[in-house]
């Protein structure tokens, strides 16, 4: 089929149903998604989603539709983070070959992801008319039985790519290994339902308070400014005299104004504070003892790796916040004063570090407008905008 000429085919044509998981349409309102992404979509594309909805073809890749289920899945999220990731892969090619991504001109506009973690994309530069639009794909682990470029580029529209992935003969060349010729639902999204376009949302600062929220402001005043606090923080059912007995130390002051302004809840979606003041077995001295259990028995077996002296024991390590991915953010219990603990990460994927150089507020701080990047706390991209990017999220079933 050539590039500039519409294709009709249905995938039926060349690939089953499945029984297990039988194909099911999703209404889509497509002059509301098109007039949310700024482009039309190629018309082969409109007609697979509004046939069969979510797909998973070959049992290999995904097709993504304009849907949406609560807790797995949303259109438009899936869409910009796919393309932030894009942007800043794109950095390691070399200059010449930086390919612009949605919604930049000619940007490559994402539609489908495998199970090798390859992302597919439309190549939006090739012609002003959608249907004309070919594949390019980003492929983790090099081309199919070819060289280990991450991109490449096919001269193929998305229907032509999928009839090539089913074909018969063990081309080398093609964009993909043959694959099952069978198309059924999506298994992660059984219950996918209509996706709604966002609203445009204002600015939320105006230019002065974004000035003070990302330069000039210090302290909690600036935090609560650039990420604003739930208006009544959940730090459970206890009090704070009880949890210094139960640690058998006094706390931070600095944490304590910290947890009363904000409470239990998750930061960026990333670092979590679990409640500090819950009942017995609950609290923030069950919650580092039930870490530091775990950490002593991989320093038994891995002294050098995991060096850190752990609390009760004088200076020790006392975790009371984590990340999604496992890692820990504590103090160093060294000397009497609390307020002079110093903060460290214990780090899941990378090696021990130094502590940290500033204190919990500032460290929050400067994390949040992108200028912290220590082992276990993801920086921002340099196009982020940390004014969208920060937030907090109160602790499950605490959002008032």
């Amino acid at each position: 089929m050539d590039a500039d000429t519409a294709d009709t085919t249905d995938i039926a044509e060349f690939a089953e149903p499945s029984a297990e998981r039988p194909p099911a349409a999703v209404p889509v309102d497509w002059a509301a998604v098109e007039a949310w992404l700024g482009t039309r979509l190629p018309g082969d594309y409109r007609r697979l989603a509004d046939r069969y909805g979510p797909l998973d073809f070959g049992r290999f890749l995904w097709i993504h539709v304009p849907c949406a289920q609560d807790g797995r899945f949303d259109y438009g999220d899936w869409l910009r983070a796919i393309h932030r990731e894009t942007r800043i892969a794109r950095r390691e090619l070399p200059a010449g070959e930086h390919r612009p991504v949605h919604p930049e001109p000619g940007g490559l506009l994402a539609w489908g992801y495998t199970r090798a973690t390859d992302v597919l994309f439309w190549d939006t530069s090739v012609s002003a008319d959608p249907d004309a639009w070919t594949v390019v794909v980003r492929h983790r682990d090099g081309v199919p039985g070819g060289t280990p470029a991450p991109w490449q580029a096919y001269d193929l529209t998305l229907t032509a790519y999928l009839r090539q992935a089913v074909r018969a003969d063990p081309d080398p060349a093609a964009p993909v290994r043959p694959l099952p010729g069978v198309f059924g639902r999506t298994a992660f999204l059984p219950a996918a339902a209509p996706w709604t376009p966002p609203e445009p949302v204002p600015p939320r600062l105006t230019e002065g308070e974004r000035r003070v929220a990302l330069e000039t402001g210090t302290g909690l005043d600036a935090l609560r400014l650039l990420t604003p606090p739930p208006a009544r923080p959940h730090l459970g059912d206890g009090d704070w005299e009880r949890t210094s007995g139960a640690l058998g130390l006094a706390l931070p002051g600095e944490y304590v104004r910290l947890m009363e302004t904000y409470g239990a809840g998750c930061w960026n979606r990333w670092l979590c504070f679990p409640p500090p003041l819950g009942a017995p077995g609950r609290d923030l001295a069950t919650h580092a003892e039930e870490i530091l259990a775990g950490y002593e028995v991989l320093r038994a077996d891995d002294p050098e790796d995991f060096p850190l002296v752990t609390w009760p024991r004088p200076g020790g390590f006392l975790p009371f916040a984590h990340t999604v991915e496992g890692d820990h953010l504590g103090w160093l219990t060294t000397g009497d004063d609390p307020d002079a603990w110093p903060l460290t990460v214990w780090p899941r994927h990378a090696d021990q570090g130094p502590p940290l150089e500033q204190g919990l507020t500032d460290t929050l701080l400067r994390w949040q407008r992108g200028r912290l990047s220590t082992a276990g706390l993801y920086a921002l991209d340099e196009e982020d905008d940390p004014v969208e990017c920060a937030r907090f999220t109160p602790w499950p079933g605490r959002a008032d």
